[in-house]
């Protein structure tokens, strides 16, 4: 189903792909116990001398939970024809429904690392599978551009910075 790719070999336009074409889906948990979300946010590069991806994520989403929890998580990219799954996993909370029900995404377990599992869809067409590295709040003492940031958190509820190192990048064949 997946086969993994150098992480040097992604022809992939970050800003196309993860702000304009509809987002991605950043997922947490096991096969028992898992939740996805939709984000527009995030990037992927280099840190601390190793491939990085990054995501944001505001501490009342359900797929927060997941994310302090476990150790890693994936975010996994879509063709055009999943805009409908993409945009009701991202309008729909994981406490109150069955995301993969509700929109036919396919999980797949994969293995991580560390001998735990991760979650990804069938439907994917590239994954990046990660072993979380960091937890960062944000905090508005911080913000430099007040004004610019400060409209995006009308209720202050602030994002969390997870930024994961890339364990492995899975494209979809077949």
């Amino acid at each position: 189903m997946f086969q993994e790719i150098d992480f040097h070999n992604i022809e992939l336009n970050p800003f196309t792909t993860i702000g304009e074409d509809g987002g991605y889906l950043i997922t947490a948990g096991t096969g028992e116990s898992w939740n996805t979300m939709t984000a527009s946010w995030g990037g992927m590069g280099i840190l601390w001398a190793r491939p990085v991806f990054f995501c944001f994520i505001r501490p009342q989403r359900h797929t927060h939970i997941f994310m302090d929890r476990e150790n890693g998580f994936t975010g996994s990219f879509f063709g055009p024809e999943m805009a409908g799954a993409l945009a009701w996993c991202g309008s729909h909370s994981g406490r109150d429904s069955d995301k993969a029900h509700e929109t036919g995404l396919e999980p797949v377990v994969i293995d991580a690392p560390d001998g735990s599992e991760r979650v990804t869809f069938a439907q994917a067409n590239l994954v990046f599978s990660c072993t979380k590295a960091a937890a960062m709040p944000f905090v508005p003492a911080n913000f430099v551009l007040k004004d610019t940031v400060e409209g995006f958190y009308p209720t202050k509820d602030y994002h969390t910075l997870f930024i994961g190192f890339i364990d492995s990048v899975l494209a979809r064949h077949g």
